[in-house]
């Protein structure tokens, strides 16, 4: 019975199981091969790839256009300051010259004023020379005999008639020297006329030339005004190129290694990958050495601890347990470098939308390794970098804020590391 029995129930098991079984493939199988089709195939990895290197090729072209009409403004901006040096010589040669003109105008009418006293003078002596003169006649006129001249009366009209004479001598001597100072005069006074009227004309010329420069100044102005103007358009094509290339390679990106990070970094900020390593090594020892204080001794102050507080707060940090670099010992000077990139907290904050379009990461951390390199990447490519000509300068900026000629070891010293950072990696 035993084994009829089994035999018997038998073929309704192995119906279950097979049910069973079907089950499973009903509810489970779908999802598996749910979750393969998830997965790209090859062609679709591909056109990922196409894409990606087309939106990476984009980056580039807006970033050498960006980069072009910064140097252009940069060169305009150049030439306005030289426009207006020239309207302020011009402006101080306009103040000049009518300097010139009021105190020849002065000049000249002082002149006038003294030619006219000597006028006065001439006419009062005229006057005096008249009334002499008519003495003089009344004198001859009178009806006296000749025997009467030798009388004592008649030496007395003698000595008369010759002080007479010599008042008039004296009168007339005084006429002439007043005649001589007054044609002095007017011939001064015509000479400061032909000065006047030649600074006249230089004033004209200058208020010309002033009308001129202002008119270039405000021409250079508006073109200021118009690479500005392109100058953000470019900005936002260029951070949504960025933002579209974090979308294309998911929410976020995070690189495998450091040397991934500083391959991503180039790829968004056209700065070579190899001085983006050299950077590191000199910074940070590729990243194996961040910073050895805490923000209590690492003499931050002011704004600079402030904002370093709200970084820490916005990623929930604790603040006083995150490691920072310590204050320099061969200067004086203050720690708080944050990360692989070494930011100092203010200089982080200018960044941080422009970290975020690219990486994905908001908000960007400066401890994370790729926000730190992007970051890198980025004020190396603001500073000159994407040039290798302009490597070095942008590596001083980075140092000090200046090009000055004594970061210049600064700049060696990155240069050899991007050469031989491979060393390091081991």
């Amino acid at each position: 019975m035993h084994k009829i029995a089994d035999k018997s129930l038998a073929p309704g098991i192995l119906a279950v199981v097979v049910f069973s079984l079907l089950l499973v493939c009903l509810f489970f199988v779908p999802a598996v091969f749910g979750e393969e089709t998830e997965e790209l195939t090859d062609e679709e990895k591909e056109e990922l790839e196409e894409k990606q290197d087309d939106l990476e090729d984009d980056i580039s072209n807006v970033q050498k256009k960006l980069d072009k009409e910064k140097a252009d403004r940069q060169k305009l901006e150049g030439e306005l300051n030289q426009i207006q040096y020239f309207v302020n010589s011009a402006r101080q040669e306009i103040i000049k010259t009518q300097t010139h003109i009021s105190e020849t105008e002065e000049n000249i009418a002082r002149y006038e004023s003294e030619i006219k006293m000597l006028e006065e003078r001439n006419e009062f002596q005229k006057r005096i020379l008249a009334g002499v003169v008519r003495q003089m006649y009344y004198a001859q006129s009178s009806s006296i005999e000749i025997t009467a001249f030798k009388s004592d009366k008649g030496g007395q009209f003698l000595g008369d008639n010759d002080k007479y004479s010599s008042i008039e001598k004296k009168i007339l001597l005084l006429m002439d020297e007043i005649k001589i100072s007054k044609s002095e005069m007017e011939e001064k006074k015509f000479e400061l006329q032909g000065e006047r009227s030649e600074y006249e004309k230089l004033l004209g010329l200058k208020e010309d030339q002033q009308k001129d420069l202002l008119s270039e100044k405000q021409s250079a102005q508006s073109d200021i005004a118009q690479k500005d103007a392109t100058i953000g358009e470019l900005n936002a094509k260029l951070s949504k190129l960025r933002s579209n290339l974090s979308g294309l390679l998911g929410k976020s990106y995070d690189a495998k290694d450091i040397e991934d990070a500083a391959k991503f970094a180039s790829k968004v900020s056209g700065v070579r990958k190899d001085f983006i390593m050299g950077m590191l090594v000199v910074e940070s020892d590729l990243g194996r050495f961040t910073g050895g204080c805490y923000a209590k001794d690492s003499r931050m102050s002011g704004r600079r601890l402030e904002l370093f507080k709200e970084i820490c707060k916005e990623l929930d940090y604790e603040w006083k347990k995150r490691k920072v670099s310590c204050p320099p010992k061969s200067y004086t000077g203050t720690g708080g470098a944050m990360g692989v990139a070494q930011f100092m907290s203010d200089t982080w904050m200018g960044y941080k939308s422009q970290i975020t379009s690219v990486t994905g990461h908001n908000p960007p951390d400066p401890w994370n390794l790729t926000d730190g390199v992007v970051a890198m990447g980025l004020k190396l490519a603001r500073g000159g970098a994407t040039k290798k000509s302009g490597e070095c300068n942008a590596a001083k900026l980075y140092l000090s804020g200046t090009t000055s000629s004594k970061y210049d070891w600064y700049c060696q010293k990155v240069k050899y590391w991007a050469d031989n950072y491979e060393r390091l990696l081991d």
